[in-house]
């Protein structure tokens, strides 16, 4: 028997969605986008959401927004992707790492306050597969520390405190609180790549309300300038009918969505929670209670969060066996992962002075660590092969 990671949950309602846009005579940015943003804020209880090419310009466009720059600081995890620290890195600013707690994989809020200095513009906080940060107590820290903030252009100073911007790549659909991920932060940066729960192919999305004076339909309309080359007009809006011209209003990006993921990503939004999230999070229950062994079984939920069950991060006890017990499921045709390498640990990152010895608890769930095969169409003969293969260890 054979088991992939992470296939994409593709049916004929995607397809026959992406069809009629190729048959439509428009499928770059238009009208499939805009209903998908207004799908996304009303599933996610925000009052805007805008959609990219992916969460790594989602996250750049939101620095770039509120003006991170060269001299600054943006502490976040190194249990991370690597797109984590490279936006804060083109953005010329300097990513400070805080280690992470055991239990959840996720940034530890008291590491966190150490690294607050004047410097700090941004936190950004990961939802490691699916299970939500403590943001109640980093927005705690964040204004406990507002003295220490120094502003330094009007978006900033509107703000008046240390931005947070969620790193939501894994989280769509996981609850803190009783929300839906997207409302926790000052700004919710979603991925919709092909290995995600939700997936337009290649795809990210921004999604976010009022901060105090700074208004939501403002927040939109600059950051939908920055990343469509700054004109003031994207492309339906020229081709209409004497309505070529238009202005460059920012040196901007190219990030846009195109209506054919868009398409894919309103059908697979329509049937998320029953086909998507319904089903991961039985496999992951049944994992939980039937895999036997030396083994950490990773949290599905506490009092106040619910994952989306994106990953199943087990941890093997003896870390030195984590390597072996990947390549035995290889060996039974099940392709088990790793998530992640921490930053320090990348030849570029170890090149511009990062240490791994610094973050000890990440470089020690990262020696043991192994990601499980866990989506929709996973059967139950495979779901029964997988728990009994990793039973005869």
């Amino acid at each position: 028997m054979n088991i992939s990671f992470a296939p994409p949950d593709i049916t004929e309602k995607e397809i026959d969605a992406v069809v009629q846009v190729l048959k439509s005579g428009w499928i770059t940015t238009g009208p499939k986008v805009k209903e998908f943003e207004e799908n996304l804020s009303i599933y996610c209880g925000t009052e805007k959401a805008l959609c990219l090419n992916s969460a790594t310009a989602g996250m750049e466009l939101v620095l770039r927004f509120f003006g991170v720059g060269e001299g600054d600081e943006v502490i976040t995890t190194p249990y991370t992707f690597a797109a984590t620290a490279n936006v804060i890195l083109h953005c010329g600013a300097v990513p400070v790492f805080a280690d992470i707690q055991e239990d959840d994989f996720n940034i530890s809020v008291e590491k966190i306050s150490s690294l607050i200095t004047s410097k700090t513009k941004a936190i950004i906080p990961v939802d490691f597969a699916g299970m939500p940060c403590d943001y109640q107590k980093i927005y705690q820290l964040v204004e406990n520390k507002k003295n220490l903030f120094c502003a330094e252009n009007p978006v900033q100073e509107k703000l008046g405190r240390v931005l947070v911007l969620s790193d939501a790549a894994h989280s769509f659909g996981s609850v803190y609180q009783g929300k839906k991920a997207g409302s926790w932060a000052d700004f919710t940066v979603f991925s919709f790549h092909a290995v995600k729960n939700l997936t337009t192919a290649e795809g990210g999305a921004i999604l976010f309300s009022s901060l105090g004076e700074i208004k939501s339909q403002e927040i939109y309309q600059k950051l939908k300038l920055f990343s469509l080359h700054g004109q003031s007009k994207d492309a339906l809006d020229k081709f209409q009918a004497g309505n070529w011209f238009y202005s460059i209003d920012l040196p901007g990006y190219k990030y846009n969505m195109t209506d054919i993921a868009a398409a894919m990503g309103i059908s697979q939004l329509e049937r998320y929670e029953k086909d998507n999230l319904l089903p991961r999070k039985k496999i992951f229950q049944r994992y939980s209670q039937e895999i036997k062994g030396d083994y950490l079984f990773p949290l599905s939920e506490t009092a106040e969060k619910e994952t989306n069950y994106h990953l199943y991060p087990l941890r093997i006890k003896k870390g030195e066996e984590r390597n072996r017990f990947v390549q035995y499921l290889a060996g039974k045709g099940i392709a088990a992962n790793v998530h992640f390498i921490p930053l320090p640990m990348h030849s570029y990152y170890k090149s511009i002075g990062y240490k791994i010895e610094d973050y000890p608890v990440a470089l020690k769930n990262f020696e043991r660590e192994v990601s499980l095969p866990i989506y929709p169409q996973l059967t139950e003969n495979q779901i029964r092969y997988l728990i009994h293969t990793i039973n005869c260890f």
